[in-house]
């Protein structure tokens, strides 16, 4: 009898532990709770951190984030008013401000990012299909550094005013969601372009004026470094012809002023001496004869001629 009563009494003591237990819950400093019985939320949001309890088995605790959150959109392919095809691809920042109200219209974090989809992406395109690509891109109408290459470019965005700007923009879209994400308790707290791109058709064909730009720009610089080179050679050719004359001129000078004064010299030997004077002359005519004749050489000289007389026999035979 005793052994059927402690059994009876364990189990109500499990059966109340368990009761215990499901009736508890804890709520993190980062997280706020709506309980709901059979379905339908019941009392105030619980936003307090600690433990709270709850009807076990009737009511359930359904767990929200306080913190920030992200939407990352999809990429999606936009005209702009200036009919540019581009790729918009978009973030956010939002976190849950009413968990009552989230929980009545969107149930959960994924019912919220199928309707931040739709509203974002939504007012994204209608911002950007109302305004130039400029207006996109740019977001203030601060002076560029423009190469002279560029300069001469007719059609370029960068000459284009812009009236809005990417900040501006960015927060027209935000004004414009935010109304409608409070009435699903999301408060938006911020949007930016991640990423804007040209589609694929345009980026040909961006590429391809880039890359005939580019050459003609090349073949300038060619043209302009081959003149250059030209006019260098040319100065180059002139000042070596300038120089070799020159040093010509100076070469002349030196040998025409040598041979001078070696003829003064053998001037001035050749009158202090009558002996030395046939000497002299002995030594010219033999060095005439080394220059100008050799072994297959022959000559037809009269005997009484200067250079024929050295040759005759001084005995008379």
């Amino acid at each position: 009898m005793n052994k059927g009563k402690g059994i009876f009494i364990g189990v109500i003591l499990v059966a109340g532990l368990i009761a215990i237990f499901s009736a508890a819950f804890i709520v993190k400093e980062t997280e706020q709770v709506i309980i709901t019985q059979l379905g339908k939320p019941v009392g105030d949001p619980v936003t307090e951190p600690g433990i709270h309890f709850k009807i076990p088995l009737i009511q359930e605790a359904n767990f929200f984030d306080k913190r920030f959150l992200a939407w990352d959109g999809d990429p999606n392919q936009i005209p702009t008013k200036d009919k540019r095809f581009i790729w918009v691809d978009c973030y956010a920042r939002w976190r849950i401000i009413d968990p009552l109200l989230f929980f009545q219209r969107v149930r959960d974090e994924r019912g919220a990012q199928t309707r931040l989809d739709d509203i974002l992406d939504g007012e994204t395109r209608n911002a950007v299909a109302n305004n130039n690509l400029v207006e996109i891109i740019r977001s203030t109408n601060r002076e560029m550094e423009v190469s002279e290459e560029l300069e001469e470019l007719q059609e370029s965005e960068i000459d284009l005013d812009i009236q809005l700007g990417r900040e501006k923009l960015t927060r027209q879209i935000i004004d414009a969601a935010v109304p409608r994400l409070q009435v699903l308790g999301i408060e938006l707290l911020d949007l930016r372009f991640k990423r804007i791109n040209y589609v694929a058709e345009v980026q040909k064909k961006i590429y391809e004026r880039m890359i005939s730009e580019r050459k003609r720009i090349a073949e300038k610089f060619r043209s302009e470094g081959q003149g250059e080179a030209a006019k260098i050679q040319g100065d180059r050719e002139r000042d070596l012809k300038k120089i070799e004359s020159e040093a010509y001129r100076q070469a002349q000078e030196i040998k025409g002023k040598a041979d001078a004064e070696a003829t003064a010299i053998y001037a001035r030997a050749y009158d202090q001496n009558p002996e030395s004077r046939d000497f002299y002359r002995f030594l010219k005519t033999m060095d005439s004869y080394k220059n100008t004749l050799s072994e297959k050489d022959w000559l037809l000289l009269s005997t009484k001629g200067d250079f024929f007389k050295f040759l005759q026999d001084r005995s008379g035979k």
